[in-house]
């Protein structure tokens, strides 16, 4: 699970304001039960200055916390861009007299564009595969109508499904 910085922000400053109240109910009933006895500022003034520290320390970790959260966030956000997000499937008979429909061109795409198009061209002999760049949504190689076409379904469709035509 990960969070915002925003919602990290908020969540520090809660947590702030809890302690600042903790902090105000301890002193409050600390006083309530020393009332009897004489104050001592000095002593007071040195037990707010631990517990003030202590605070301190504790939103020191909670700013550290958030940054490496935050680093991490940004660091799997770039992966998942680079990550093959869009597919598109063609599938078709190659040659007039071999049927089935078992040739197939395969565009794998980032959310850039950015990829791989494969083609598989089944015959009655032998079977050959060629992969080609895309960069963009276009590849540097002649691309085969099929190949276009899988390149153009797979920037076109939701990136959950995969159409086979």
């Amino acid at each position: 699970m990960t969070f915002s910085p925003e919602t990290l922000t908020l969540l520090v400053l809660f947590a702030l304001g809890l302690a600042a109240l903790a902090l105000a109910f301890s002193a409050l009933s600390r006083g309530r039960a020393r009332a009897e006895q004489p104050r001592d500022p000095v002593r007071v003034a040195t037990m707010l200055r631990g517990l003030l520290q202590g605070q301190a320390r504790q939103i020191q970790q909670l700013e550290a916390a958030v940054r490496s959260l935050s680093a991490t966030e940004q660091q799997r956000g770039g992966l998942i861009a680079g990550a093959v997000r869009n597919v598109g499937l063609v599938r078709y008979d190659a040659f007039e007299d071999v049927g089935g429909r078992l040739s197939f061109s395969c565009a794998l795409l980032d959310a850039k564009g950015n990829g791989v198009v494969m083609t598989s061209i089944n015959g009655r002999q032998d079977t050959r595969v060629y992969a080609k760049p895309v960069t963009e949504g276009r590849s540097a190689h002649n691309l085969s109508i099929e190949e276009e076409e899988a390149i153009r379904q797979a920037l076109a469709t939701p990136r959950e499904t995969v159409k086979a035509t």
